[in-house]
């Protein structure tokens, strides 16, 4: 059962639906005890950092959360902002996060001919292997809109590299955490392909 995780923000029902067209069980939850018995859990998410990090609190879902992802282990992907809450801290709201990697959030600073939030398709080249990118699509491409992108400060936790302006962290695993900045949700059968690999883990 993979447990996608409600703090009251972000595009729930969309994670839900395409593992739903993949065959894959999940469930919405807030519960503590679906999170202990999950196999795999989810952390979506869109909108404002300290929001999320609140939300988190407010749910009294944090210790349960640290126990299952940094001491059992269990495999949890972060998408978008989900993948940003992984990190120590970031720049919207001068906000600590989960800390769970070594890694904090950006905000982009790029000319301004380019637009932010950066919104739209890119390539993402990734850098070594996982069990998250067996078996991929070649050239996969992803949906992402957002305004600050996660910096890693341990070159061994990125996976995936996507460009805006400048080169940024698309994608990090760290033993068992993995995230993403783009919405597999959204991204047709390459986001297919991914979130069937998670589901595999």
């Amino acid at each position: 059962m993979v447990i996608i995780i409600d703090y009251n923000i972000g595009n729930l029902l969309s994670v839900q639906n395409m593992f739903k067209y993949l065959g894959v069980n999940s469930r919405i939850s807030n519960s503590i005890e679906d999170i202990r018995n999950a196999d795999k859990l989810v952390l979506p998410g869109v909108g404002h950092f300290k929001t999320g990090m609140e939300n988190l609190i407010h749910s009294n879902l944090l210790e349960t959360l640290s126990e299952e992802v940094l001491i059992k282990k269990k495999p949890i992907l972060g998408i978008c902002l989900g993948m940003q809450l992984m990190t120590k801290h970031s720049d919207e709201g001068d906000c600590n996060g989960l800390g769970w990697l070594d890694a904090t959030t950006r905000k982009f600073q790029i000319s301004d001919t380019l637009k932010v939030p950066h919104m739209g398709w890119n390539d993402v080249h990734y850098k070594k292997d996982s069990k998250l990118t067996e078996d991929f699509s070649a050239d996969p491409r992803y949906y992402f809109v957002h305004s600050y992108h996660v910096q890693c400060n341990q070159e061994a936790d990125v996976l995936g590299t996507t460009t805006y302006g400048y080169e940024f962290v698309a994608a990090f695993q760290h033993d068992n955490i993995y995230g993403v900045q783009f919405h597999p949700e959204k991204s047709h059968k390459y986001g297919m392909e991914l979130l069937r690999n998670f589901n595999k883990i």
